[in-house]
């Protein structure tokens, strides 16, 4: 009877104790922490044709091929090419009619000497789901949370271990084989916040929903997608980059959506050039990104986030050139950690004055210590800026800005502080021109059949939801 009752040494047994698996581990950094518990548990010589660490660059490029980043998904394809094809070459003929190959690497930089570099990994599995299938690919990319090297490298060796696990037995349930990945490790210990399924395992896979999945189970605070809505990984995507970004339902995107982040954008360039004169930091051809952010309180708003509705409002916002970000972020102050954390030079957060309005329920802030206050201080404090578009007073219809906004009156002098202080701006708007539709009014027009709903979204919105019949609109009959 087995003595083992850790659950990570168990799955590294029942992988060796496989007969149907075989393959190679190709670890760079940080050791060889997911080969050690193969070889701990016993029975590796099932399991482990090779094991390699090409540590020294030079040999490492001498075996993958010259590489611009060791630490990147570039570099994890490369590992994975040319472990998987040695291994076929080598062995398929006398194997393959019995066994499942498999190819596992990672490349990692934990935490240094020096203790001031990124700690992430990049790390991938490329296995057949059944013999003499065509081979699969699930990769990730993990930061590594932990305060020492030991512990980092111990965190990843069993996230190892789940995702070689995972891959082999629950391919068949990618959203499954996600759930499983921090086994035994911990949210607060790693963060997974980029992966892609690719090949014969996963026909029909979306990888939009693996990524949103990674939110929806709490491995990850956001992720983010480009205008053709390819899964970025943030951290590479908008580090150095000025970032203008649309909090918002988006369920349709309206017109009004689109003239908000419009108008701010000419605010917030002007704003950047004059940091990057003022500070110098900043260059002139720094690139600045347009992103609609969707939180998923607002995914949930018909009670739960449904796959469907969410590639809807991607495939629309897309659509008309927008990247998306979906974030379990919530508060104000924790979306702008987040940016500052991935190097963002500087932010600019576009709203209406209902959600400014918000910002000054201190309702929002039990958890704070300092409340209010400090809310503010770390919503501030990393460049970011507010540009505020007006609205309409449901009760005497004139237009209310930012600057005439009425909070509580104990609060009216933080809100003078922040006017006076530039941290928020208000969005130029004549009042005879002012529209305050929301998305929630287009989508009810659209749902019951009131034509109106295409003057308030851009032409080729209107175009996507009539073809689809995207939130309850009647598609139309093709000829």
């Amino acid at each position: 009877m087995s003595s083992i009752v850790d659950p990570t040494a168990e799955k590294a047994l029942a992988i060796n104790l496989d007969p149907s698996l075989y393959g190679t581990f190709a670890e760079i950094g940080a050791g060889q922490e997911v080969a050690r518990w193969f070889f701990s548990v016993g029975g590796a010589a099932g399991t482990v044709a090779k094991t390699i660490s090409a540590y020294d660059t030079t040999v490492s490029d001498l075996i993958y091929g010259k590489a611009p980043r060791y630490v990147s998904c570039e570099r994890i394809d490369d590992m994975l090419n040319h472990e998987y094809r040695l291994l076929h070459e080598r062995l398929d003929e006398t194997r393959g009619n019995h066994t499942r190959f498999f190819a596992f690497a990672d490349t990692v930089s934990a935490l240094s000497h020096a203790g001031c570099n990124e700690c992430h990994a990049w790390i991938g599995i490329r296995f057949q789901h059944m013999p003499r299938s065509a081979h699969s690919d699930v990769i990730i990319h993990v930061r590594l949370l932990d305060a020492t090297n030991v512990l980092q490298q111990e965190a990843l060796g069993r996230l190892g271990v789940n995702l070689l696990h995972a891959a082999c037995h629950a391919w068949a349930m990618p959203k499954k084989l996600i759930e499983r990945l921090l086994d035994d490790v911990g949210r607060d210990r790693l963060e997974i916040d980029w992966i892609v399924f690719r090949g014969a395992a996963f026909p029909a896979i979306d990888n939009r929903l693996m990524a949103l999945h990674l939110v929806r189970v709490g491995f990850t605070p956001a992720t983010l997608f480009d205008s053709n809505g390819r899964n970025l990984l943030a951290s590479e995507a908008i580090r150095k980059k000025r970032v203008l970004l649309e909090r918002g339902r988006f369920a349709p995107v309206t017109t009004l959506n689109l003239q908000m982040i419009d108008k701010a954008r000419r605010l917030f360039d002007d704003r950047a050039g004059g940091t990057a004169a003022d500070n110098g930091h900043l260059e002139n051809t720094t690139e600045t990104l347009e992103i609609m952010e969707i939180t998923m309180n607002n995914m949930r708003d018909r009670g739960q986030v449904v796959d469907q509705d969410f590639l809807s409002r991607i495939d629309l916002l897309n659509a008309v050139g927008k990247m998306v970000l979906v974030s379990d972020l919530g508060p104000f102050h924790r979306l702008a950690e987040y940016l500052a954390a991935r190097q963002v030079d500087c932010t600019g957060i576009v709203l209406g004055v209902p959600l400014l309005r918000e910002i000054f329920n201190e309702s929002h802030y039990h958890d704070l210590a300092g409340g209010i206050l400090e809310a503010f201080g770390r919503l501030f404090t990393s460049a970011v800026r507010l540009y505020v578009h007006p609205t309409r007073d449901a009760i005497n219809g004139h237009m209310i800005t930012s600057d005439t906004l009425v909070v509580a009156p104990h609060l009216s002098h933080l809100l003078r502080h922040v006017l006076a202080n530039g941290f928020i701006l208000s969005i130029p708007c004549e009042e005879s021109t002012l529209c305050t539709y929301s998305s929630e009014e287009v989508r009810s027009r659209i749902c019951s059949g009131d034509p109106s709903w295409r003057d308030l979204v851009d032409p080729v919105v209107a175009a996507i939801i009539a073809k689809e019949g995207t939130f309850g609109a009647h598609c139309e009959t093709r000829n």
